[in-house]
This record gives structure tokens, sequence and C-alpha cells, in this order.
């Protein structure tokens, strides 16, 4: 005689059913499993990897010992490699006692930013402008195409959670993660992230979307001294400007919009009535606002490492339990599920949710709770029924031509014309010579020449200047500073006093370039776009359509007098929110 599958491997039943059904059925540790969303990394061909870096455990270990199911994906790979990890994870997870599939995620991969702590560029998948470009553009169809498109690739290789969009404001000059935002409009990120929402989602969550984590609630720009909370000396949020309201107005707007996940920051917000705890940890702001005011009942996930010490990179990384720094691990997760978190990001100790409800300073209701929400999730994504990607058919789509051509185009149209004294559009094809530019790329319009003396025309492509940080993790959050040191300053001036000369900055945060701004025969802004993309501009190929996200500073003194929470604060700004040209 057969034996009936259990309820909740029915499909036919109403997805509250078979969520009650399988939390009936769970052991207190299996539901601690639930509570955990955790890095790993993918071995060579896309085989599970047992060890290596961010690993305390191995893949097999998380999965069928600890009883983890929601795994974040570090590192590169191809499509067939990614595709093929995502099925043996899947195959791993369908050997469990109940056969929970793995919710997989990532941080975002379609843009040209390589942080191993936020972001990854584009690899095998479409490139696009960042965000900023994006909110450059300020096409709200533009968003939803892209946030589709970046939807279509995820699924094809099994990613079902997007760890974005980011919709901190961008209104401190020095902070480094504004490349992810949509800069500085709380009005025109709120359009923007509806659009992002309706593109990773759909009209609602269902199989074929991607749940959207939005981040970072409350909002994360205002940090104090522009550094970020990953660090300890980044810690405090202020809002000197009183603009907490304003920086929440896009949050409201992606709750409105039915994003299924939210994550708080790690900052510690000062001077407010607020409790002086990380968002992670803070009732107030979790439970508060985020729950009963703004009415969201989807997951709360906390950033990542909020509980236990780690190393990263090789170096020793302390807990971000800002403001709790005095309490045990377990003290921690409990004040963070009082707060109203469901899952820990970063962490895999499962056994500390165990021990909290055993020795009753948790409830299990309160475990159940949190458990319901991510179960939930599962089965309206239709992970029960189809966990599987299909190998070849991610080859195809991660990657085609279609999506390539999207993201070329928005790179184009990215651009932002701050400056020109009538040197563009270059015509015929002039001796170029280039510094920051593909020599090969430059070939296919004109003759590249080795002597800035020769040249008719220089390209200079530029960064954003940062100051290097110690320890390898902070190197890649680019922070402090944004003129360009003294020696580097010579020499770029040194080149526009020799031939007339077209520089293109890399704003991932706003540059202080008024020398520049003064002597550049043409000056652009990129957010994350190709050689050939800004030559095709520069050529009049294409058209850039880009408008300033945020404003840039005249001094370094305008920047440390003006407000962390008050948009385009800074006195006397070289360029102006929305400034752009059309060539």
């Amino acid at each position: 005689m057969t034996t009936p599958a259990p309820a909740y491997r029915d499909p036919n039943l109403p997805v509250d059913a078979r969520v009650e059904d399988l939390l009936s059925r769970m052991t207190l540790e299996e539901k601690a499993g639930q509570l955990f969303h955790t890095m790993l990394s993918m071995a060579p061909g896309g085989d599970l990897a047992e060890d290596g870096p961010f690993l305390r455990y191995g893949t097999t270990e998380l999965v069928a010992g600890r009883l983890l199911s929601h795994f974040n994906l570090l590192g590169q790979g191809t499509a067939r490699e990614m595709a093929t990890w995502a099925n043996r994870m899947q195959e791993l997870a369908a050997g469990t006692r109940l056969g929970i599939p793995v919710t997989l995620s990532t941080d975002p991969r379609h843009t040209f930013t390589d942080n191993p702590g936020a972001s990854f560029n584009s690899g095998a998948f479409s490139a696009w402008p960042e965000p900023l470009g994006l909110a450059a553009i300020g096409d709200a169809d533009l968003v939803e195409r892209f946030a589709d498109t970046v939807r279509r690739e995820y699924l094809a290789v099994g990613f079902r959670v997007a760890l974005h969009p980011q919709i901190d404001l961008a209104t401190e000059p020095r902070w480094s993660r504004q490349s992810g935002t949509f800069g500085s409009s709380a009005e025109t990120t709120s359009e923007l992230v509806r659009a992002y929402v309706r593109g990773l989602q759909g009209p609602a969550l269902g199989p074929e979307s991607v749940a959207a984590m939005v981040k970072h609630f409350p909002g994360g720009g205002p940090q104090k001294d522009g550094e970020d909370p990953h660090f300890p000396h980044g810690k405090e949020q202020v809002y000197p400007g009183g603009l907490r309201e304003h920086h929440l107005a896009p949050f409201a707007a992606a709750v409105e919009a039915g994003c299924s996940q939210m994550m708080p920051y790690y900052g510690q917000p000062v001077g407010t009535d607020w409790e002086e705890v990380g968002f992670g940890f803070n009732k107030g702001v979790l439970t508060g606002l985020l729950r009963e005011r703004l009415g969201f009942d989807g997951v709360i996930c906390t950033d990542w490492g909020l509980l236990t010490d780690a190393e990263i990179m090789g170096e020793p990384a302390e807990a971000r339990a800002w403001g709790v720094e005095h309490l045990s691990v377990a003290e921690r997760a409990a004040k963070a599920l009082d707060a109203g978190s469901d899952q820990f990001g970063g962490e895999q100790c499962p056994e500390v949710i165990v021990e909290l409800v055993r020795s009753g300073r948790v409830p299990e209701e309160r475990i159940d709770a949190s458990v319901r929400r991510l179960l939930r999730e599962k089965f309206v994504l239709g992970l029960f029924e189809n966990p599987y990607v299909d190998v070849d058919r991610a080859e195809e789509t991660v990657g085609a031509a279609e999506f390539t051509a999207l993201g070329e185009a928005a790179q184009r149209r990215s651009l932002t014309v701050l400056g020109n004294s009538a040197l563009l559009p270059l015509t015929g094809r002039p001796r170029l010579y280039v510094q920051g530019v593909a020599p090969g790329t430059a070939a296919a319009y004109g003759e590249v020449v080795a002597d800035p003396a020769e040249a008719d025309v220089a390209v200079l492509r530029l960064r954003t200047p940062y100051e290097q940080r110690p320890g390898r993790f902070e190197s890649f959050f680019h922070s402090g500073s944004l003129a360009f040191p003294e020696d580097e300053l010579k020499e770029i001036l040194r080149l526009l006093d020799t031939v007339p000369t077209l520089v293109c900055v890399n704003l991932e945060r706003p540059a202080v370039l008024p020398e520049i701004a003064e002597r550049a025969a043409a000056l652009v802004a990129d957010y994350g776009a190709s050689d050939a993309a800004l030559l095709d501009v520069a050529f009049g190929r294409a058209r850039a359509e880009g408008r300033l996200p945020f404003e840039l500073p005249r001094s370094m003194a305008a920047v440390a007098a003006s407000r962390p929470d008050v948009p385009n604060d800074t006195a006397d700004p070289i360029f102006p929110y929305g400034h752009g040209l059309t060539v």
C-alpha cells in the first residue's frame, strides 16, 4: 500500500494550509535552520564547496547537518556552472528528512562594480549601468525592463531572491554605498523602486518571480562623516537636518509595491527618539515603524553578520552588533527576534535559536511566526513543485543578445555630459591619445598615438577619488575624501593644458573636481559604461541622456559643512542635482 504524500506536497491545497502542515511536522532544529540566510561559495564546475573562503562549514554540513535552506552565492561562474550548482544544491536538500528546497539568492550582478561585500560585476550576465545611471536616465519603464531582465537571467540559474534593490538616499556625499542607489531624490527613488519591484516580482509574487529584498531600512544614507557601518568607526547614523521621514518615503513606496522582503541596515541611530541600537535590533523601527505603521508583513532579514565575530578575507571582523556589543550571541539573537527580525543574514548558528527556545527565553511560537513567512515564500515561488533549472536553457538565457543590447543602450543613455566647449561631437578619424581607455577599442574611432603632444584629442577616464583604508575587506568600500590628490591632479591638469581633452569621471560617489571642470574641453560622468559606450557618445553615434542624480560639491570644506540627511546640501556646488547637457 502506497503511503500518501504529506499535505504540504499537495499543490492543490491553499498555500497557508500547506505551510501549517509542514510547520506541524518540523522539529525545533528544522525550524531554527530556516532562520539563517548565509553565504556559500561554489566549487569549480558547479560542484558543492566543502571548504574555502567565507565557509565556516561545508555545504553538506550546512544543508544536511545544520538544516539551513537559504543561501547567498558568492563569487562568479559561467551560466552552466551556476545552474549546475543550483541543481546540486536542490538535490542535496531533497535528501533531507522533509525535503525542503533551498532558496538561493545573490547580490547585484549586472553592473561594473566588483565589491565582494556588496555586489559583483556582470560576468556572464548582461552589463548595465549602476542604479545611479538608471536614475540619471530617470525612465521608470527602463528600470522595469532592467529588473525583468535580471529576473529572467536569475531564474535561469536558480536565483529566487535578489538582495536588492538598494533604495537608500545618497545624501552624504562621502558614503561608500551610493553607486547602488537611485541618487539623492526621494521622489525619483520612490518611482523607480516601484518599477524595480514590478520587474522582479511581476504583478504578484509567484513561480516566475524573483523575490525582492529591499534595503537598507529605514535608509542608510545619513551616515556620520560618510563612514560605512560595516565597520565600527562608521556605525553612527544621524539626522541633523531632521529629515528622517524623507528617507522613509522610498521604503513606503516599496511596501506599497508589494516587495517580498526587507533588510534593515547596520546603522545605529544617534540623537533621535529611537533606541540607540543597530536597526536589526531596533523594535521601534522594525515592529513599530515597518510592521505596524507601514503594514509590511513580508520577511525581515538582517544585514550580514550581526551576531558573531568572523574572519573575512583572512582578517578578523567584529560582529556588527552596534549598541549591543556587550550582549552575548544568544542575547543578541533574542533581541533581534523581539525587535521583529525573521532571519539572520550571513550567520549559521541555529543551535543558538534552539537553546533560546529550550531555555524558555524565546517562545517557540515566536520562531513559528518567522518560519511561516519563510516557508510561505518558498511555496509561493513554486520551489516545492519545481526547484530545478534547465542547464542548457541557462546558457541560452544568461547574457542573451537581447539582454546585452538593452544593457549597452542603457549605458549610453546614462552618460551625463557636464560640460562641452564645442569639442563634442568628435568627427572624422582624429589622432587620439587615451588614458584609462583600451587602445584597441579607441582604434576603431581614430588613430591612437602614444604622445599627447601628437594628438588632436585626448580621452581620459577617471574614477571618483577615495582614501585607501587599511584592511583588505575595507579597501573595497571607497570612503573619505572626494578630491583628487594634489600630485594626481597636477598630472591631469598637465594633460588638459597640452591637448583638448574629453574627461570622463566614473561617479560611484560625487567627485570634487572644479579645476578639471574648468579646463576640460568636455566633461562627462558615467555610472558604469564601456569604453565603446563612451566613444559612441563622443563621436555622436549615440545620445547621452543622463542628468546628475546628486550634486557635485565644489570643495571638501563644503562637504564637511553639509548635513548628512539633507539631499544636495553643499554650498555652491560645481554642478547641481539634475544638471546635464544635450550634445
